[in-house]
């Protein structure tokens, strides 16, 4: 209880000010509402109480009174009073991902039955299954690196064109790992949830990992790769080299598990606002003062009173 106390704020604090002109209007209304104002000027002060007939019968509580009564209740209202937290609405909205996949020649290989780029698309079903309502974002690339379809939530599209995916439509052959992680975090880039990108792929070249090390700012993104293919030792090299994390492919769900759980960490969505969290506040509950407050101008004769 103390604890919330000393957080006891308000979030909209200028709205307080308007107190002023109302405590400046109130203190106006009650001098011009004196009916002895006048006779206070030419009668002895301690002779005019005894002077009044029927001054015990005036009203305690008079309408400015209670108009100020109501504008305090409303401004405090208005100026969000405030000293819990909770969970913001947006806290459990799992972050972006753009999936990164290699299509090449080499992906066609049949030592992962049917072939490795069959298994990159069944481990990414998997992947969005875990992940329903998540925006994903495609990128294919060999020798040049293409953006296939922006973040979207709409993950029966993205399995859809990953599907479509060929090494026969690509342009150009080749390992432009680094245009297309480059490419994926552009695509991201738009995104307030953060994000993170997650490579597919089987082999990565030389000359790939030699572009990967020269490339700055890439650790900034968050990244995890998984494998395809047999041989991850060129995978282990060009994660080193940008600071990912490399998920073992497994026969079961358990590599799946990991890269969720990767994608979806706290680390993943850093850039949103307020931790996930933000102050609740409880002018709300004014509302039905507010209302009864309000009720005593429908009174005949109370604004004549």
């Amino acid at each position: 209880m103390i604890a919330n106390l000393s957080a006891f704020h308000f979030e909209r604090p200028p709205w307080l000010l308007v107190l002023l002109p109302a405590a400046l209007l109130w203190l106006l209304e009650r001098r011009d509402a004196d009916p002895l104002l006048q006779w206070r000027r030419v009668i002895d002060p301690v002779l005019l109480p005894h002077l009044i007939v029927g001054g015990d019968r005036q009203a305690r509580i008079r309408p400015g009174d209670w108009l100020l009564l109501t504008w305090l209740v409303a401004a405090i209202a208005v100026a969000g009073p405030a000293w819990q937290r909770e969970p913001s609405p947006f806290a459990q909205a799992k972050p972006p991902v753009a999936v990164v996949l290699k299509v090449t020649p080499s992906m066609l290989t049949q030592d992962l039955a049917p072939t490795r780029l069959d298994r990159a698309r069944q481990k990414l079903a998997d992947i969005l299954a875990a992940r329903e309502g998540a925006a994903t974002a495609l990128i294919a690339y060999s020798g040049s690196a293409h953006l296939v379809l922006p973040a979207t939530p709409d993950s029966a599209v993205v399995l859809d064109l990953a599907k479509a995916l060929s090494p026969q439509i690509m342009p150009k052959e080749g390992d432009d790992l680094a245009g297309a992680i480059t490419l994926a975090r552009r695509a991201l880039a738009d995104s307030a949830d953060g994000g993170s990108i997650l490579v597919m792929a089987d082999t990565v070249s030389p000359e790939a990992i030699t572009a990967l090390a020269e490339e700055q700012r890439i650790a900034a993104t968050l990244l995890a790769m998984l494998p395809v293919g047999t041989d991850t030792g060129t995978l282990s090299e060009a994660a080193r080299a940008i600071g990912a994390r490399l998920v073992p492919a497994t026969i079961d769900q358990a590599d799946v598990t990991a890269v969720v759980g990767r994608l979806d960490s706290r680390d993943a969505a850093a850039s949103v606002a307020g931790d996930g969290s933000h102050w609740r506040e409880a002018g709300y509950w004014l509302v039905p003062l507010l209302a009864l407050l309000t009720l005593a101008w429908f009174r005949r004769g109370w604004v004549l009173a």
